[in-house]
C-alpha cells in the first residue's frame, strides 16, 4: 500500500505550510482565489458582529443616562447658555456685593437727557454707545435700570424656587409616607391654598411684605409649593409599597431615614423639574405683583415695576416697556426650556439616545 507521502503532490497535514491553503494551483488553471476572498468575507463578518455585540454591551449609569440625555437637549442647552449669559451680565455690569462692576453709570444717578433718551445701540455695525437702552424721563441710564430690575427679579425667583422646592417636597413626603391624619391635615392645607387665587393672595402677601425682596420672596414661597406637594405625594404613596421600602421598614429603619435615603431619591426627577417651572412661573407672577403695585417698591426697582412705572410711555417712547418686557420674556422662556430638557433627560421611557 502506496504511502500518501510517497505520492506526487501529497503531503503530510502535520506538516508545516502544507495546509489547503497553501498547494499549488494546478498548471494551466487560473488562480482565482476564492478560497482566500471566501475566508475574508467571513472574517469580516466575524468582526462586525463582534463589534456590533461589545456595542450592544456597553452600558451607562442612570446618572450618566440623565446628563447624556439633558446635554443632546438642543433647546435646553440654548436656553441654558442665554440664561448664563444674561445672569453673569446682570450681576457684573452694574456689580452686586463684592462683584465689581464694568459699566460706567450708576442705576440711581439722573443725567443729562441726549438725544430724546433714544438707545444708542446699534448691530450693524455692532455698537453699544453712551446709552445702549437709552434714558428714561429724569435721564438715569436704562441699561442700568434693567439691569438692576433682573437682579432683583431673578433673586426673588431663585430663592422662591428654592423654598418652595424645600417646603413642597418635605409636605408631599410626608402626607404620602405617613397617610392617616397627617396626610388629611396636609391636604386640606394644600387645598386651602389651592381654591383662593394665587395672584389675589400672593398680593396680599406681598402687601404685608413692605415691598423688600427678602420678605417677598419669603411671601411668594408661601403660596407656590402646593403644586410640587401633590406630585411629591403621589409619587411617594407609589414608592411606599415597593419591596426595597419593605425591607427596609421590616429591618426597624427610622422613617425619616428611609424618606432621605430611599424615596426622595427616586423622585428626584419630579422635584427638579417642577423647580425649574415654578422659576418661571414666580419671575411673571413677581412681574405681575410689582406691576400692581404690591411687589418691589421705589427707591428699588424690578422689571415689572419699571414696565408699570412707563407703561404710559409706550407709544411715545417703547424702548422703556420693550427692555424689561422682553427681558422678563427671555428668562420664562429660558427656564421653561430648561425645564423641559430636564423632564426628557429623567423620562425612562425617554427615547432620546445617550450614544
Amino acid at each position: 500500500m502506496t504511502d500518501d507521502t510517497d505520492r506526487p503532490g501529497g503531503s503530510d497535514p502535520h506538516t508545516p505550510g502544507s495546509s489547503s491553503e497553501d498547494i499549488s494551483p494546478v498548471p494551466g488553471q487560473q488562480d482565482t482565489g476564492a478560497p482566500q476572498h471566501r475566508h475574508g468575507s467571513l472574517a469580516t463578518e466575524e468582526f462586525s458582529v463582534e463589534k456590533q455585540i461589545d456595542l450592544s454591551q456597553k452600558s451607562y449609569s442612570q446618572g450618566q443616562l440623565i446628563r447624556r440625555r439633558f446635554f443632546r437637549h438642543r433647546a435646553a442647552m440654548t436656553s441654558l447658555v442665554f440664561l448664563v449669559l444674561i445672569t453673569v451680565t446682570a450681576f457684573t455690569s452694574i456689580g452686586y456685593g463684592l462683584i465689581p462692576s464694568w459699566w460706567d453709570k450708576l442705576y440711581w444717578q439722573s443725567l443729562t437727557v441726549v438725544d430724546g433718551g433714544r438707545p444708542t445701540l446699534e448691530l450693524f455695525p455692532p455698537s453699544l454707545g453712551e446709552y445702549p437702552f437709552g434714558q428714561e424721563t429724569t435721564g438715569k441710564d436704562y441699561f442700568a435700570l434693567t439691569m438692576r430690575g433682573t437682579q432683583r427679579s431673578l433673586l426673588i425667583a431663585f430663592t422662591v424656587g428654592i423654598f418652595t422646592t424645600a417646603l413642597g417636597t418635605l409636605i408631599g413626603a410626608l402626607a404620602g409616607y405617613y397617610r392617616g391624619w397627617i396626610e388629611a391635615v396636609l391636604m386640606r392645607l394644600t387645598d386651602l391654598f389651592i381654591v383662593v387665587p394665587l395672584l389675589v393672595l400672593a398680593a396680599v402677601l406681598g402687601a404685608i411684605a413692605g415691598g423688600g425682596i427678602w420678605p417677598l420672596a419669603i411671601m411668594l414661597s408661601l403660596v407656590s409649593w402646593t403644586g410640587l406637594a401633590r406630585l411629591v405625594r403621589g409619587e411617594v404613596l407609589s414608592l411606599r409599597e415597593r419591596e426595597f421600602v419593605t425591607a427596609a421598614e421590616a429591618i426597624g429603619t427610622p422613617p425619616a431615614r428611609i424618606i432621605v435615603k430611599h424615596i426622595l431619591p427616586n423622585t428626584i426627577g419630579t422635584i427638579v423639574v417642577s423647580a425649574t417651572l415654578t422659576i418661571a412661573a414666580v419671575i411673571l407672577l413677581e412681574s405681575g405683583l410689582s406691576f400692581l403695585g404690591f411687589g418691589v417698591q421705589p427707591p428699588d426697582t424690578s422689571l415689572g415695576l419699571l414696565i408699570n412705572n412707563y407703561q404710559q410711555a409706550f407709544t411715545v417712547r417703547p424702548w422703556l416697556f420693550w427692555w424689561p418686557g422682553m427681558t422678563i420674556l427671555l428668562i420664562a422662556l429660558t427656564v421653561n426650556f430648561l425645564g423641559d430638557g430636564l423632564r426628557d433627560a429623567f423620562d425612562p421611557r425617554q427615547t432620546r439616545s445617550a450614544d
